[in-house]
């Protein structure tokens, strides 16, 4: 779409926006370009329940935090030359755009930066004509934000807090989480935007190092809650114990030579203790006759009520990355045990919390 038409057509539907708030009037100002000073897209004059407000609009396609820090100084100077030209009313410096990330937002309304986006989220830091409309991120952004954190992409994210604190290039990286080179700089690229990573040199020779985990697993965490658990079959297997019933899966696994990683709060318990006892163990595998058949070796029989194991059949690798051995056990990593036990529901939620604090830190 033409520049100039996204332009108008984002500021139209600004204006139609302030137009359905309580005792509201906008117009556009005219004569907003200024060719000694830069320009902005568009000046609105807002009045609001009598409380006059003049809008500095600067208008793009999408919004992450890394183009809020671009823009910031920008917008805040134009909101400086409008307060210049008309005293008697505030200005509020203001971001329009199609789509605004949630960490977006957070930067503005810090920096009392007003912003819409066509999902219907408006934020105006006005005194005396506040606003604050809160609806959930347009789709092209949910689906962005979603799509890192799925597939080989998710495994790229994995590293990184695995080792984080370390500088990578796109090779190294993508050697250690796995991937093509290729899905680990289209990764990269993606998480630059949302300001979770340094970089240092250029081409080829570039690095970059993870500089937000809590950040970027705070929005992982967010992802998992809002999707789909992953398939699960519930069992009873004749054992009073976890610890014994962990043994056991790891020896007929081994045996079998059959990719395992006890999870939830068996693996957590391990890592770090938390629970007095543990009734229940939680281990993925990968699916198969050789996962059918350690199944049938453990005695086990699928029940609804009272089961002390349950399977998660994991058909992609990268559930399995990372996974640690303690003692003769393979345990998951702590980051995705911390995801497992949010899907988890209930108290696993307090354990996740403790493994977070305790083993992962951050």
């Amino acid at each position: 779409m033409n520049e100039a038409i996204q332009e108008r057509e984002l500021t139209d539907k600004l204006l139609e926006a302030l137009q359905q708030l309580p005792q509201a009037h906008a117009r556009l100002a005219t004569g907003s370009v200024r060719p000694d000073q830069g320009r902005f897209d568009a000046e609105v004059t807002l009045d609001l329940g009598g409380k006059p407000v003049v809008l500095v609009v600067e208008v793009k396609k999408s919004i992450y935090p890394r183009d809020v820090r671009d823009v910031l100084w920008q917008v805040q100077q134009f909101g400086m030359l409008t307060r210049i030209k008309d005293l008697a009313k505030p200005v509020v410096p203001m971001l329009v755009a199609e789509s605004i990330s949630p960490g977006a937002k957070e930067l503005l309304k810090r920096e009392n930066v007003g912003y819409f986006d066509t999902g219907g989220s408006l934020f105006i830091p006005a005194a005396g004509a506040y606003v604050y409309v809160d609806k959930p991120p347009h789709k092209t952004i949910a689906k962005s934000i979603r799509s890192l954190f799925q597939g080989k992409r998710s495994q790229v994210l994995h590293a990184l807090l695995h080792e984080r604190g370390q500088w990578f290039s796109v090779k190294s990286l993508a050697e250690l989480a796995q991937v093509s080179p290729a899905t680990a700089s289209e990764t990269l690229t993606a998480l630059e935007r949302f300001d979770w990573l340094a970089s240092k040199g250029q081409g080829p020779t570039k690095e970059r190092r993870l500089t937000a985990p809590g950040a970027m697993l705070d929005e992982w965490s967010k992802q998992v809650l809002a999707g789909r658990p992953p398939a699960s079959r519930r069992y009873y297997v004749p054992s009073n114990e976890a610890d014994a019933l962990t043994g056991r899966i790891a020896k007929i696994c081994e045996a079998r030579d059959l990719e395992y990683a006890i999870t939830q709060e068996a693996a957590a318990q391990m890592y770090a203790p938390f629970l007095s006892a543990v009734s229940r163990v939680t281990c993925r595998i990968a699916p198969g006759r050789s996962a059918e058949a350690a199944v049938g070796e453990l005695e086990a029989r699928v029940v609804t009520e009272g089961a002390n194991l349950l399977i998660i059949e994991t058909s992609s690798h990268a559930e399995f990355l990372f996974k640690e051995r303690l003692g003769s056990v393979w345990l998951a990593s702590p980051v995705q045990v911390y995801l497992d036990l949010l899907r988890a529901g209930g108290r696993a939620r307090e354990m996740a919390d403790h493994l977070r604090r305790e083993r992962i830190g951050f």
